[in-house]
């Protein structure tokens, strides 16, 4: 199953979550994104129906391996991303926003350049 854009985030927000919370239900999402109760759900349903997510007894949500391999893979380009934008010059709010948007639709080989190169400049505190 391929995630849209809006899966990723959710996936993406149960890792931020994993690491504030010591456990995640539906309702933390919720708060934590602003979406209602019935937006929530349907997704946690799909992500659970995907494989990505498991949903124990009590309606703990924990990402399973491929859950977590995707919602890191995202986390990463938006944390490297932001920090880069804002190296170069863009606002605080319009990296987070800009990061948010290529995140989800920029290619492996070019996030890998980007990294590489936003590493070596980030490292050198040089002028690029």
């Amino acid at each position: 199953m391929h995630l849209k854009e809006s899966g990723e985030m959710y996936l993406e927000t149960i890792l931020i979550l994993n690491n504030k919370l010591p456990q995640v239900r539906a309702i933390d999402i919720v708060n934590y994104t602003g979406y209602t109760k019935p937006s929530i759900s349907r997704a946690v349903g799909l992500l659970k129906d995907g494989g990505y997510i498991a949903i124990d007894s009590d309606g703990y949500i924990t990402l399973t391996d491929s859950g977590n391999e995707l919602a890191s893979k995202i986390y990463e380009r938006h944390t490297l991303l932001t920090t880069y934008f804002k190296f170069i010059g863009v606002s605080e709010q319009t990296a987070i926003e800009d990061a948010c948007k290529i995140e989800h639709d920029i290619s492996d080989e070019t996030f890998e350049a980007i990294k590489n190169h936003a590493n070596k400049a980030l490292n050198n505190k040089n002028s690029i």
